[in-house]
């Protein structure tokens, strides 16, 4: 489903009391709400919103229990690290419990932080599972999602729920979760704006399928159907 508004302003703003009415109308039928968070920069509007009235009251945060979608493997301390651009902008804001928050380690091997990673989440999630109640994806320019980039192995990873591989376009290692844990999630939401994603919108939505050349085409839920929040530029190619 689209959910196509004017500008970024208003994308943030609708996705964020979508997301706050998901959150309520999901605690009034079970006790705990499983969230995936995105990083980079589209979401940092979003993240403000959510911190501050109405919607920081609204939001039992003593109930969420927050993942990652991907990190960058650099110090916590790092600009780049999308943990912590996210308490930046929200959870250092909001009553969380801390022991709640899953963050990917960068403090140790990538390998060893994909597999520490998995082992929290099979915890939470049976093998056959739907998994979390939310997730929540960017999109780049380049139709990547998660850190699942163009032409890499891990977009047809087909067992493992989280990996780590050394990106050579950026020169980093990335830690990421896969699309077999993803596509169980009960809601997935993309946040995406900008001229600059109007092409990759397009390709993913409305183009011959090739998952390697456009990796965001890869996450289609078992349960439902992706909502994309997107705003009038992004969206200029599908009308």
């Amino acid at each position: 489903m689209q959910h196509i508004y004017k500008d970024p302003a208003a994308v943030s703003h609708a996705l964020a009391e979508w997301t706050t009415n998901l959150i309520e109308t999901t605690l009034k039928e079970q006790d705990r709400f499983t969230w995936v968070l995105t990083g980079g920069n589209s979401p940092k509007e979003l993240y403000d919103l959510l911190s501050k009235p109405p919607y920081r009251e609204r939001i039992n945060w003593k109930k969420l229990h927050i993942f990652w979608g991907d990190e960058r493997a650099v110090p916590y301390e790092d600009s780049r690290n999308n943990a912590k651009m996210t308490f930046d902008h929200l959870l250092s804001h909001v009553p969380v419990n801390p022991e709640q928050v899953h963050l990917m380690q960068t403090n140790i091997s990538p390998e060893a932080s994909a597999e520490a990673y998995e082992a929290i989440l099979h915890e939470y999630f049976p093998p056959e599972s739907p998994t979390f109640d939310l997730v929540l994806n960017g999109m780049g320019d380049d139709g990547h999602t998660l850190s699942l980039f163009p032409h890499t192995a891990v977009i047809h990873e087909k067992k493992a729920w989280v990996s780590s591989f050394y990106l050579d376009a950026q020169q980093m290692y990335r830690i990421t979760l896969t699309a077999p844990i993803v596509n169980r999630a009960k809601k997935i939401a993309f946040l995406t704006f900008g001229s600059n994603k109007a092409n990759a919108l397009y390709e993913v939505l409305k183009g011959a399928r090739n998952v390697d050349l456009y990796p965001s085409q890869i996450i289609q839920p078992a349960h439902g159907e992706v909502d994309w929040f997107v705003d009038e530029a992004a969206a200029a190619l599908l009308k």
